[in-house]
C-alpha cells in the first residue's frame, strides 16, 4: 500500500495585511504575470457572493483561510497552510513536545486516511495501532468531508482528554478510546543485544537527534568496554523529520562521501551534503532496518548507507517520500510548508514513490527481525575478520 504522509512539520502562506491588500496583490500578479486579470475579478466576486448569500454566515477571513488551504493542498501531497496554531504544533511536534495520541497520519492510494506509524511509547501504540490501520471516525464522526489537517487538529488536544476512533484493519473494523498524553519523544533509544554488539532505535527526526545518536553509540562504546563489533540501527515505523538531522546521522557512520543531495527549481535547492569524516564505529559492520513506515528522512539514512555499501538494510520496502518541505514563516505567525525540492542517494537513485528496496527483505517483525539483524552483523564481522588475514 503506497501511503502518502502528510506531517505536522509545515508552512503557510498567508494573506499579509489583509484581504484588500491580498486581493490588490494577486491582481497585480496575474496582469504583470499572464496578461489577464479574469481570476483575480472572479476572487473578489466569489468571496463577496459567498460571505453575502451563502445560507449560513461565513466569517471572510475563514473564507480566504480556507482559499490559501486550497491552493496550497493542491499543489501535491506534502504542501500545506497553517495557521498560527498549526504553526505552533509543527514547531512544538519538531521538537518532540506536543499533546496527541502519538501517530503520523497520510492518505492511501484510495484517499483514505492511514496511519503511518504510531509514535514509540504513546497511547497509540499502547492501543495497537499498526501502521496501514485506516481511520473512519474521530469521536464518532465520519471522514469522508475532513481534511488532512482536520484529521490532525481532531487528534491533537490537551493531555488526558479522551478521543474515540474507528479503524479499519483489512475486513476487521475495531472502536478504540484513548487518551491524548503530552507526547515527549526522545527520538534516540539504545541499548546492547550482546556484550559487543549495539542497538539503537531512531522513533522520527528532531533538531537534536544527531546529536542524541552520537551520544547513544558513545554510551555504548563504555558498556561494551571497547568498541563496538556491530550496530543494529531500527529506522521501522520512523516517518522521517528534520533533514539536516539525518545528513548528522548518516555523517556519524561515513568517512567521506555525499550523503543527500536535492535538486529543485530555485538554486537555493540545490544543495549537497557530505560526510565530514570520522566514522565512530570504526568500520563495524551495521544493519539498518526499515519498513513501510520508514519515510523521508529515515530513507536519506537508509539510502546513504546503502549506497556506500556502509550498512546491510533488511526488512520491506519503504514507503517512499523524496520530496523537501521548506518551512517559511509569513505574517501573523502563520507559515506555509511547501515542497522544494526533491533528494535523491548519492547514487542518483530518487526514492520517492519507489522507497528503499531491503538488500535482505524479511516478513519478521519486532524482535524477531532484530535477532535476524544481530545473525547478519556477526556473519558481517566474521567476513570482515577472515579478510584480513
Amino acid at each position: 500500500m503506497n501511503l502518502r504522509p502528510i506531517t505536522l512539520i509545515g508552512i503557510v502562506i498567508s494573506m499579509v495585511t489583509g484581504i484588500a491588500l491580498g486581493i490588490v496583490g494577486y491582481r497585480w500578479w496575474l496582469e504583470e504575470e499572464l496578461g489577464d486579470d479574469d481570476y483575480s475579478r472572479a476572487f473578489s466576486e466569489v468571496l463577496a457572493q459567498v460571505h453575502a448569500q451563502y445560507v449560513d454566515e461565513v466569517d471572510k477571513h475563514e473564507l480566504v483561510r480556507n482559499a490559501l488551504k486550497g491552493m496550497l493542498e493542491e499543489l501535491d501531497d506534502h504542501s500545506l497552510f497553517l495557521d498560527s496554531a498549526e504553526f505552533h504544533d509543527l514547531q512544538a511536534e519538531t521538537t518532540g513536545h506536543f499533546g496527541g495520541i502519538g501517530i503520523e497520519v497520510g492518505l492511501d492510494d484510495d484517499d483514505r486516511f492511514t496511519v503511518i506509524a504510531p509514535m514509540d511509547d504513546t497511547p497509540a501504540q499502547r492501543a495497537g495501532l499498526r501502521a496501514g490501520d485506516r481511520i473512519l471516525e474521530i469521536d464518532h464522526q465520519p471522514l469522508e468531508r475532513f481534511t488532512l489537517v482536520d484529521v490532525v487538529e481532531s487528534l491533537r488536544g490537551p493531555p488526558g482528554t479522551p478521543v474515540h476512533l474507528r479503524i479499519e484493519r483489512g475486513e476487521e473494523h475495531r472502536e478504540l478510546e484513548l487518551h491524548r498524553a503530552t507526547i515527549s519523544l526522545a527520538s534516540v533509544s539504545a541499548r546492547l543485544l550482546e556484550p559487543s554488539y549495539g542497538y539503537v532505535r531512531i522513533s522520527q527526526f528532531q533538531i537534536g537527534t544527531g546529536g542524541a545518536f552520537e551520544a547513544a553509540l558513545e554510551d555504548l562504546k563504555r558498556q561494551a568496554g571497547g568498541e563496538l563489533d556491530g550496530l543494529v540501527l531500527d529506522l521501522r515505523n520512523n516517518p522521517g523529520g528534520v533533514l539536516q538531522a539525518s545528513v548528522s546521522v548518516a555523517d556519524a557512520l561515513l568517512e567521506e562521501g555525499l550523503i543527500v543531495y536535492t535538486e529543485g527549481r530555485l538554486p537555493s535547492s540545490k544543495l549537497k551534503y557530505r560526510a565530514a569524516g570520522g566514522d565512530l564505529l570504526n568500520a563495524a559492520p551495521v544493519v539498518v532496518l526499515i519498513n513501510e513506515g520508514s519515510a523521508s528522512a529515515a530513507e536519506i539514512v537508509a539510502g546513504a548507507l546503502q549506497d556506500h555499501a556502509r550498512a546491510t538494510v533488511m526488512g520491506a520496502r519503504s514507503y517512499g517520500k523524496g520530496s523537501v518541505q521548506s518551512v517559511v514563516p509569513v505574517a501573523g505567525d502563520q507559515a506555509i510548508k511547501l515542497t522544494t525540492a526533491y533528494y535523491f542517494t548519492p547514487s542518483g537513485r530518487s526514492i520517492h514513490h519507489a522507497g528503499i528496496q531491503p538488500d535482505v527483505p524479511s516478513e519478521a517483525f519486532d524482535e524477531r527481525l532484530v535477532t535476524d539483524a544481530l545473525a547478519v552483523l556477526k556473519q558481517r564481522r566474521a567476513e570482515s575478520l577472515h579478510a584480513r588475514l
